[in-house]
């Protein structure tokens, strides 16, 4: 499958409490951009939330993490995102596609540490950001974009 040169993706890290997101406009970003993160209180709130992130920004498709073990085998939370990503796909127009994200909280500590953005320190406000910015690099790099 390609993906157009301006195609914009919303990268999402789904968590019971925060969820996070990143945005990147494909061959017209330079990187994708952290866009934030929101808390709800129920995952009906999270779908409208991004549903309306999908209106304001204009996002043509949908990358969610999905958080397997390194061994590839599947958690209770792997089933719970995945059960979360089929609810917001049946609710949108657009594409919706699930990336591997296991270890990309890790990666995001480590990327805040060596980054004096972060003031070279982990900041939970911004990790599910980060994450989700993160999550789309490997989508991106699973289908050879650069």
């Amino acid at each position: 499958m390609s993906i157009s040169k301006g195609t914009h993706i919303l990268g999402i890290d789904y968590g019971k409490k925060f969820t996070g997101f990143a945005t990147y406009k494909v061959q017209l970003d330079p990187y994708p951009l952290r866009w934030g993160r929101v808390s709800y209180s129920s995952d009906d709130q999270l779908i409208k939330d991004i549903k309306q992130i999908i209106e304001d920004e204009f996002i043509d498709q949908i990358v969610i993490g999905i958080p397997y073990f390194t061994d590839g085998s599947e958690s209770k939370t792997t089933k719970e995102v995945k059960s979360f990503a089929l609810e917001l796909q049946s609710k949108i127009s657009i594409p919706l596609f699930c990336q591997d994200e296991a270890l990309t909280t890790y990666e995001a500590q480590e990327r805040m540490k060596q980054d004096p953005n972060f003031n070279f320190k982990v900041d939970l406000k911004q990790i599910d950001a980060l994450s989700a910015a993160i999550i789309i690099e490997e989508y991106l790099n699973s289908k050879g974009v650069k």
